[in-house]
Order: structure tokens, then sequence, then C-alpha cells
């Protein structure tokens, strides 16, 4: 899925880096995923396991 760099996605962004530690890049990643509405983020450097917002569950596809 696809979605635009957008004044909400920078917003959600901060938010979660002030929260989680998140560098921003990192940030707007996560961010764009919770606004498209996923559930599940494969990422191999992310917290394995996490979940962001009772919503976004953060796998490392190789552990």
């Amino acid at each position: 899925m696809v979605e635009d760099l957008t004044i909400q996605t920078h917003q959600v962004g901060r938010a979660i880096t002030e929260k989680f530690q998140f560098s921003v890049y990192d940030a707007v990643i996560v961010a764009a995923a919770l606004i498209a509405g996923c559930t599940t983020l494969w990422c191999e450097d992310m917290h394995d396991g996490l979940l962001v917002e009772e919503q976004l569950r953060i796998i490392n596809p190789f552990s």
C-alpha cells in the first residue's frame, strides 16, 4: 500500500517519535501505516513485537 506524505503523516510521525523514541524516518513509516489502517508492519530494524496505538504490530520477519 502507498500512502501520501501529508501534514497529517508528519504530525502523527512527530508524535510517534516522541512517544516511542523512533528516528524521524521510522516514525513517518509507522505513521503512514497507521493512517492507512494497517495492522502489521514487517520491518527488520524496528522494535519487534511492539504494538503501536493499539493498532499496528511491528514484526521482524527474520526473528
